[in-house]
């Protein structure tokens, strides 16, 4: 059985390696912090339901209200969107990183390669998987009763969704394909910086660990906790703004119209407050150190397990495929 899994990992293009661990430490990061993903995006979008009562006031509602299955609420749709995009963004990340180099063989191979192979790895994955993050927060946003208040002839007006397909399709029949990238712009001004700071200060970070340390178990952990923590609080109010835009059709027909991005950040800035744009920040860290520190910590542990090159190898490779080209072309 052995023999058979190697003769797999070793059949296995570089880039479908870099893919299936990404997916992987993608799926587990997002599922061990789903409760506070949705209480967040709670406190984000509804803020005198939930702000009101706090941090374990939120928790003991949704129990209450939903059991447990509610702390998951659009969990499914939060999987299905980001081992897609985990896998895409840390594969992309790779081979922009070494697509750089080949065409740049002079750069620098410091902290500025990972910002900028960072940024458009995030960019790439955000544009290809957006519309289930759009799915994800509208199901996260819905508060379901519990049933026993759901006689018959009483319909709940919160239920607008009863899943992701269900979801999928009355956004697009009301909206078109634009309504499934409705705030993708605040995604993207957000992701590009928040990507490009997270690897940044992921590799930095790692740089400066002693090599005797380097094997140490809880290095990759805190390197990925505090790399998200500096990247998330820099964009955290993009963040704010996207979900607000994604609830928009949800929200009450009296809510004002939330259009582009700049004008819906004043607009929370004016009607809602400054604070409102760091509204779930504290519970935002507290989600983003386990994550972060999950999905770079698996992602190195699948990386070394489907035997994908370190970053300093695959420069050696890079280098040396190009320096062999060169070569042939002058022979010939």
């Amino acid at each position: 059985m052995g023999l058979f899994f190697d003769g797999i990992i070793e059949s296995m293009p570089l880039f479908a390696k870099e893919l299936v661990a990404g997916g992987v430490a993608g799926g587990l990061a997002k599922t061990a912090v789903a409760p506070l993903e949705r209480v967040k995006i709670l406190f984000q979008t509804r803020k005198a339901e939930f702000r009101s009562i706090g941090f374990f006031g939120s928790f003991e509602k949704i129990a209450k209200t939903e059991g447990i299955k509610g702390f998951y609420r659009g969990n499914g749709a939060s999987v299905a969107r980001i081992v897609p995009y985990a896998a895409l963004h840390y594969m992309a990340y790779e081979q922009y990183r070494r697509w750089i180099i080949k065409r740049f063989p002079d750069i620098g191979r410091g902290p500025a390669l990972d910002f900028v192979a960072g940024s458009f790895a995030g960019g790439t994955a955000v544009l290809f998987t957006y519309p289930l993050d759009l799915v994800r927060t509208k199901l996260a946003y819905q508060v379901v009763g519990p049933p026993e208040i759901n006689v018959v002839g009483v319909v709940n007006r919160e239920q607008v969704y009863r899943g992701i397909l269900d979801c999928f399709s009355k956004t697009y029949k009301v909206s078109g394909l634009r309504g499934l990238y409705r705030g993708v712009a605040p995604s993207l001004y957000g992701i590009f910086p928040y990507a490009g700071l997270k690897f940044y200060f992921y590799e930095e970070m790692k740089r400066h660990v002693p090599h005797e340390q380097k094997k140490n178990i809880m290095v990759n952990p805190v390197c990925g906790s505090v790399a998200g923590l500096l990247g998330q609080t820099f964009t955290y109010p993009l963040d704010v703004v996207r979900r607000q835009m994604q609830v928009q059709r949800v929200l009450a027909s009296n809510s004002p119209e939330l259009k582009g991005t700049m004008e819906t950040l004043i607009m929370i800035a004016k009607s809602q407050g400054w604070k409102q744009l760091f509204s779930g920040l504290s519970i935002n860290y507290l989600k983003v150190v386990p994550s972060v520190a999950i999905g770079f910590t698996v992602y190195d542990i699948m990386k070394s397990s489907l035997r994908v090159p370190s970053h300093d190898e695959a420069v050696i490779e890079v280098v040396t495929n190009k320096r062999n080209t060169r070569t042939s072309s002058l022979r010939s």
